[in-house]
């Protein structure tokens, strides 16, 4: 392989997606993690093309129209306060994220609360949004009584939320791309988020991490995973990575604490460099 770095775009149109076989997202949705455990690992473009040449034959690659490599958008919540983000990055047990998740291509929006439990595991509970609009975003959400639609989604937040809906803003803004594999025995999904981008609604600022991978295996309990024993190959380590809380610390003019994710941050600039 060529020592020159990938570009993003390479990646989005690599031949070697084609060359896995599909699954559809009607197929996928057949698949059902029951005690599902999630782990996470960060690594750069030119390890994944390396990786995805690896895993061709005990994976399919989720299809979509022939589209392999899928657009989101995200935008994230929290009070002016940044709460949700300090919990976090306090390490609080029941720690919580509100966002607004489009499948673009799709036209589906969701709102979403995520908990993550004192086990360690995340459970979601999600709403469709049907006037969302990823490609022009509405800036000005509130759950308040301003109409039915924010009433119910009000009333969903308030069923699933620690902190009173009315209090939530706008934070962050993330777009990125996804591949996503599935294993022959369907016992786990595996999601590759390529060309990360965020917007800080507050600050106004961007950052691009457009060479960094994060990739996250959700599998089935403890089953056998083909790709834990490529990973270990290639040396993609386990490492946490939240995309909110790293891109509003990335965006921030000073006034969030980082002194809990320096160390994160350090790890990325490593792996970016190496």
């Amino acid at each position: 392989m060529s020592k020159k770095r990938l570009d993003i775009e390479v990646v989005m149109n690599l031949n070697v997606l084609n060359k896995f076989e599909p699954i559809t997202l009607d197929e996928m949705s057949g698949i059902r993690l029951m005690n599902r455990t999630d782990t996470k690992f960060v690594t750069t473009l030119d390890k994944l093309l390396t990786l995805l040449n690896m895993a061709q034959q005990d994976y399919y690659v989720q299809d979509m129209s022939g589209n392999r490599c899928i657009p989101y958008y995200t935008m994230y919540f929290d009070t002016p306060e940044r709460i949700m983000y300090k919990m976090h990055h306090r390490g609080h047990v029941g720690r919580q994220k509100v966002r607004i998740r489009s499948y673009v291509n799709s036209h589906l929006s969701f709102l979403e609360v995520k908990t993550k439990d004192n086990h360690g595991r995340t459970k979601k509970k999600r709403i469709e949004i049907s006037s969302f609009d990823p490609r022009n975003p509405d800036y000005d959400i509130r759950f308040h009584n301003q109409d039915e639609t924010s009433l119910e989604h009000g009333r969903f937040l308030s069923k699933y939320l620690f902190l009173d809906p009315e209090s939530l803003e706008e934070t962050l803004e993330n777009n990125f791309n996804r591949i996503t594999l599935v294993n022959k025995a369907k016992t786990e999904r595996l999601t590759i988020d390529v060309n990360l981008k965020f917007h800080n609604l507050s600050t106004d600022r961007n950052y691009s991490l457009d060479r960094l991978v994060i990739i996250e295996l959700k599998r089935d309990g403890l089953q056998k995973s083909p790709i834990l024993g490529l990973l270990n190959q290639l040396r993609i380590k386990p490492m946490g990575f939240s995309k909110y809380c790293m891109g509003s610390a990335l965006t921030s003019d000073g006034d969030l604490p980082l002194n809990n994710f320096k160390l994160r941050l350090r790890a990325v600039r490593k792996i970016l460099n190496a």
